[in-house]
C-alpha cells in the first residue's frame, strides 16, 4: 500500500486532465463510445444507459487528455451529437490516475500549450456580449481614469486599466480573423465601438460637471503631467508594447499557465486614452482629444494584430500535432 500510495501524487503531476460529460440520444451511444474508446487520449470511460430525461437518451463520461480535446470534439461533431444532445467539457482541477498520466505522455504535444478551440470560443463570445456589466465596468474605469489624469496619478491609472472588460473583445477580434468566424467579429467590433463611445461619453458628461462645480479646470488637462503625459503623446514604442501585451493577452486566455492580465492591462493604453478623450471634449482641448483618439486606435491596431499573429500560429502548430495524433492513433492502445 505505501508503494502504491507514494507513486500516486506522481499521477497527477500534469494538468491537462478534462472530463467530458456527453449526452447522446441512444441510436448514437454506440459510435460516441467507440470513438471515445479508440482515442489515446480517453484514459476513462463510462455509460449510463437510459439515465437522460431530456434529451432522452445515455449519458457517456469521460476523462480526457487536453492535448486531444480538440479531435475528440471534431468527432463528436461530426456525429452529429450537439444536434440532437450536448456536449459538456470541463477543467479537472486535481487527479490521481496511473491511466491518465500515461494517457498525457502518450498523446503528443503538452497540455500547457493546447488550445482548446471549442472553449476559447465560447469564452470569447460570453465576453463580447454588450451587456449592463460589461458597460459598467467601461464607464467606472473610464471615470477613473479621468480622475488620475486630473490628480496625475499613475496608480489610479494602473487601477483603471486592470478594471476595464475591453481586452476579452480585442481578442475576439483575433480570433474570430483567425478562425473565419465574422459573426463574432462583428459582435467584438460593436462591443468594442459601443463600449468606448458609451463610457466617452459617460465621463464626459460628469467632466462637464466637474467642470461647473470648480472642481476641474483646463490646466488640469493641458498642463504639465510627468506620471500620465504618455497618454497622450503616441509614438513608436505605444504600438510595440500593444504588440507585446496582446501576444501576452492571448497566450494567457489560451493556456493553462494563466499567469493572470494584470500584467498585460497595466502594459497598455486604451481606458487611459479614453478618458483622456472625454476630458479633451469637456474643455475642447483639441491636441488632447486627438493625441488619445491616435494612442487608443495603435493599441487596439497592435493588440488585434498580435492576437491574430499569435492564434494563427498556435492553429498551425496545433495542426500538425493533430498530424502526429492521426499517426500515433494507428497503434493499438494495449501497445502504449
Amino acid at each position: 500500500m505505501g508503494g502504491v500510495l507514494s507513486r500516486a501524487p506522481m499521477a497527477g503531476t500534469l494538468s491537462g486532465m478534462l472530463r467530458l460529460r456527453v449526452v447522446t440520444p441512444a441510436e448514437l451511444t454506440d459510435d460516441v463510445v467507440t470513438l471515445l474508446d479508440e482515442d489515446m487520449a480517453v484514459s476513462g470511460l463510462a455509460v449510463a444507459r437510459g439515465t437522460s430525461v431530456r434529451p432522452p437518451g445515455d449519458v457517456v463520461e469521460a476523462e480526457l487528455a487536453r492535448e486531444g480535446a480538440n479531435e475528440v470534439l471534431a468527432g463528436l461533431r461530426a456525429l452529429g451529437v450537439h444536434h440532437c444532445g450536448s456536449i459538456q467539457l470541463d477543467q479537472v482541477r486535481t487527479w490521481l490516475s496511473r491511466r491518465a498520466f500515461d494517457a498525457e505522455l502518450a498523446t503528443p504535444g503538452s497540455s500547457a500549450d493546447a488550445v482548446v478551440w471549442a472553449d476559447v470560443t465560447q469564452r470569447a463570445y460570453e465576453e463580447t456580449e454588450l451587456n449592463w456589466t460589461y458597460a459598467s465596468f467601461m464607464t467606472l474605469a473610464t471615470v477613473l481614469t479621468g480622475i488620475a489624469i486630473v490628480l496625475d496619478s499613475p496608480v489610479l491609472l494602473v487601477g483603471a486599466m486592470v478594471l476595464g472588460p475591453e481586452f476579452g473583445a480585442v481578442a475576439a477580434l483575433g480570433l474570430a480573423l483567425v478562425r473565419k468566424r465574422m459573426a463574432l467579429f462583428g459582435l467584438a467590433l460593436q462591443t468594442l465601438t459601443l463600449g468606448f463611445v458609451g463610457a466617452i461619453a459617460a465621463t464626459t458628461a460628469l467632466a462637464l460637471v466637474g467642470r461647473a462645480l470648480g472642481w476641474i479646470t483646463v490646466n488640469d488637462v493641458i498642463g504639465p503631467r510627468p506620471g500620465t503625459a504618455f497618454i497622450y503623446t503616441p509614438d513608436r514604442w505605444s504600438f510595440i508594447v500593444a504588440l507585446i501585451a496582446g501576444a501576452a493577452g492571448v497566450l494567457s486566455l489560451t493556456s493553462t499557465k494563466a499567469g493572470g492580465l494584470t500584467g498585460v492591462f497595466i502594459s497598455v493604453t486604451t481606458i487611459p486614452a479614453a478618458g483622456n478623450i472625454a476630458l479633451g471634449l469637456a474643455f475642447g482641448v483639441g491636441s488632447a482629444i486627438w493625441g488619445s483618439t491616435v494612442q487608443l486606435a495603435l493599441n487596439l491596431a497592435g493588440m488585434t494584430a498580435a492576437g491574430c499573429i499569435t492564434l494563427a500560429f498556435q492553429q498551425s502548430v496545433w495542426s500538425r500535432v493533430a498530424v502526429r495524433r492521426s499517426r500515433a492513433r494507428r497503434i493499438p492502445r494495449r501497445m502504449l
